[in-house]
């Protein structure tokens, strides 16, 4: 038989590993799935490494699951051909004589790509590929045009469809579709938030963001035919989210629908060419294999940890604080924001959605005056996925700010990019204690939807 460790210093030396690892640069996928081979062959014998196989196979043959290449190739598809491009130019056009009317452009067009794009990457490059520059040509204040980019493209996670509900969905035994319909009020929110502060903001101080010179304004006839333009990418939206919301379709299928409907735009916008498809192809190859194996090895690691009895030990840990039920959920919520300064995304749901949601169940729906268990836990996810958008803002390590610092012209010092994510992270922070205070605002349409 192998080591007996009491469950306190497991969890220092499980966590601390993982931490010392991931400082040194080494990826997480390997890191939590190595550590947590080299544990169970310590704490165990060969036996227990059977965990492994157990642990790895059902998420290798989950249907759920398979929405996930699907909708990344959706969205890779549509930004190879062009269409996020044109998409910016439209809506800039139509508010370009709005007072910080491009900031406003950049966070709706961030809105509506977030309904294409599951993941955070893509919006955030290519608006800062596209919007910083038109922006900063208009002299706007560099910090409201790059704050804009950032948080219009964090966006990507909270609206469906997103990559990061599917996979929460699938760890909490959630209904993928319910969440998707929960997190489109909280995301609708949080970006009318940000439209706000801008707009705001560019009218107290009009330097900070002045409209558009008249003579480039367009005439109403004109904003109308730009509009239609765009109804291509726009009808694929409200299809692939409509046969979801309406329950035609599992997410998976829509999924299906998605991508197919993705390639059929690309050739309408006269893009679809072997060299579009093949790089497509090879994102989607990327970004799916580095989420899957990331999740093989949190899942290894959690499923060790949980077996070892952490589950007893953080709950009664919690309970131990002598704070309610409202005093354990801000501390997650607390520990889900620190940890989002470190962490990948897919790793901290791993890592926390499983230790958790248990606890969350166990205090109970009443103790947060929520009617049901199911209406309990699909709050918690979409609270999770509110969560999220602040790790890619917050610094040192938000994904966003280095996304963005990679596009950035280079005269514009890393420490602007920080200071420009800070009003939007103080946004997030509001629409977090909101969605918390009043649960309905994630529990209504769902409710709504499917009765």
């Amino acid at each position: 038989m192998g080591l007996e460790i009491g469950i306190e210093w497991l969890t220092l030396i499980m966590f601390g590993s993982l931490l010392v690892l991931l400082m040194a640069g080494l990826p997480l996928a390997f890191v939590t799935g190595g550590l947590a081979c080299v544990f169970l062959f310590v704490l165990g014998d060969e036996r227990a490494l059977n965990i492994v196989p157990s642990r790895i196979f059902p998420l290798m043959t989950n249907y759920q699951l398979s929405a996930i290449p699907l909708f990344i190739f959706m969205a890779s598809m549509l930004e190879r051909a062009g269409i996020i491009n044109e998409m910016f130019d439209v809506i800039y056009k139509v508010l370009g004589g709005v007072k910080g009317g491009l900031a406003a452009a950049t966070i709706i067009a961030s809105t509506i790509l977030a309904a294409m794009v599951g993941v955070i990457g893509a919006a955030v490059v290519t608006m800062g590929i596209i919007a910083l520059p038109a922006m900063l040509k208009r002299d706007y204040d560099p910090k409201i045009a790059m704050g804009s980019i950032m948080a219009g493209g964090t966006l990507g996670i909270l609206i469906p469809p997103s990559i990061l509900a599917i996979i929460y969905a699938v760890v909490a035994e959630q209904s993928v579709g319910e969440l998707f319909i929960g997190a489109v009020v909280p995301g609708l929110m949080l970006s009318g938030l940000y439209i706000l502060y801008v707009i705001l903001s560019c009218v107290i101080d009009p330097k900070k963001g002045p409209p558009i010179p008249v003579e480039e304004r367009i005439p109403f006839r004109e904003k109308m035919r730009l509009l239609s333009n765009m109804s291509a990418p726009i009808v694929l939206i409200v299809i692939v989210l409509g046969v979801i919301f309406t329950g035609v379709a599992t997410p998976v299928e829509a999924a299906g629908i998605g991508t197919f409907g993705a390639i059929i735009v690309a050739a309408i916008h006269r893009n679809l060419d072997w060299q579009t498809l093949r790089e497509a192809s090879l994102t989607t190859l990327k970004a799916s294999a580095m989420v899957i194996w990331i999740m093989f090895g949190a899942t290894i690691f959690v499923g060790l940890y949980v077996l070892e009895g952490g589950q007893q030990f953080v709950q009664g840990a919690l309970e131990a604080t002598g704070l309610g039920p409202w005093g354990i959920l801000i501390i997650m919520q607390v520990v889900l924001v620190v940890l989002g300064m470190f962490l990948d995304w897919v790793g901290i749901l791993l890592l926390c959605v499983p230790i958790f949601v248990p606890i969350i169940k166990a205090l109970g729906a009443a103790s947060f005056g929520l009617d049901s268990p199911d209406d309990l836990v699909l709050w918690f996810g979409v609270l999770y996925l509110v969560n999220m958008q602040m790790s890619f803002l917050s610094p040192p390590f938000g994904y966003a700010l280095f996304y963005l610092r990679g596009v950035a012209p280079k005269e514009i010092p890393m420490t602007d990019i920080f200071k420009s994510a800070l009003p939007f992270l103080a946004l997030q922070i509001v629409g977090l204690v909101l969605c918390m205070l009043f649960p309905e605002l994630i529990t209504w349409l769902p409710n709504m939807v499917y009765g």
